[in-house]
């Protein structure tokens, strides 16, 4: 096999890799249970035998539906900067004259009206509210219909909303439609919780934080949108502002502290979850003055 073969985050086709003179059989050969290799869709394959990252299944799930596909759904919705808890499928459009089928985690959807695709971080994502719409056409339920339609009206307008719902499939859009039609507005609660938030760090001895900013990893993929972030020190704050759902464990796997406050702590008394921050902060800043020396 020629050692020019160009990888992108590990991910690659068999086609490719025949291509550059590698039989069949070599490639079988490292993708046994026991080999360095993996494959991750039928015709794709990870030359690494780590679990695949997010990012390395949506550029196996591209490299599967070939160049004219484009990823939707939460996926695409996460990777505009709205922060909704991941899905464990990913949804690929294709064109309708395509004839493909979905796969392992991938789900494919041919579609009439391809939209034209928003490169992030190299990949290609539908636009927000088109994605929006597939994601909300497969909500599990009516709560996890509103938080999703709430969190992404706040970046594209209810009327965008509305006239992608308009122009596109009509199929299971009964309940997108009836919560369209009413306000998706941040309800009173949350409101009086962020300025709680906000008022307490305004009386700490912390730095001033960056509100409601979305965080990405070193790939690119969206780790969460906290209500306050300190990026000198990779250290978040959540106080559930914005109903989102974060995982520590994805955040420290990416280098970032996340503090997680209940927003009843906040009314009752936010001395002690200030002072837990600030003891985050601080340890975060000790950790980060060690990494510069």
């Amino acid at each position: 096999m020629r050692q020019d073969l160009s990888l992108t985050d590990q991910v690659v086709t068999v086609a490719e890799l025949r291509a550059h003179g590698m039989t069949s059989q070599a490639i079988a050969m490292r993708c046994r249970p026991s080999g360095p290799w993996q494959r991750l869709l039928r015709g794709v394959v990870l030359t690494s035998a780590t679990h695949p990252t997010r990012r390395q299944r949506l550029r196996a799930a591209i490299a599967y539906a070939g160049p004219d596909s484009v990823v939707s759904g939460i996926d695409a919705v996460r990777a505009h900067g709205v922060d909704v808890p991941p899905s464990p499928d990913v949804l690929i459009l294709v064109p309708a004259r395509r004839r493909l089928a979905s796969s392992s985690y991938l789900t494919v959807e041919r579609t009439s009206r391809p939209p034209k695709p928003v490169v992030l971080a190299d990949l290609p994502y539908a636009p927000l509210a088109r994605a929006t719409l597939d994601a909300a056409r497969r909500a599990a339920d009516h709560g996890q219909l509103r938080a999703l339609l709430t969190a992404a009206a706040a970046s594209c307008t209810t009327a965008a909303l509305r006239a992608e719902l308009n122009a596109g499939n009509q199929r299971g859009s009964a309940a997108v439609r009836e919560l369209l039609s009413a306000d998706l507005s941040t309800n009173d609660v949350l409101q009086v919780t962020d300025a709680l938030a906000k008022r307490a760090l305004r009386t700490s001895a912390l730095p001033p934080p960056l509100w409601h900013t979305p965080v990405y990893d070193t790939t690119g993929m969206l780790l969460g949108v906290p209500d306050a972030w300190w990026p000198e020190v990779s250290v978040a704050w959540n106080v559930g502002t914005q109903a989102r759902h974060h995982d520590p464990r994805t955040w420290a796997a990416a280098g970032v502290t996340l503090v997680r406050t209940d927003p009843q702590r906040l009314y009752a008394d936010p001395t002690d979850p200030v002072r837990e921050l600030l003891a985050a902060y601080a340890k975060a800043a000790a950790r980060t003055q060690r990494r510069a020396s």
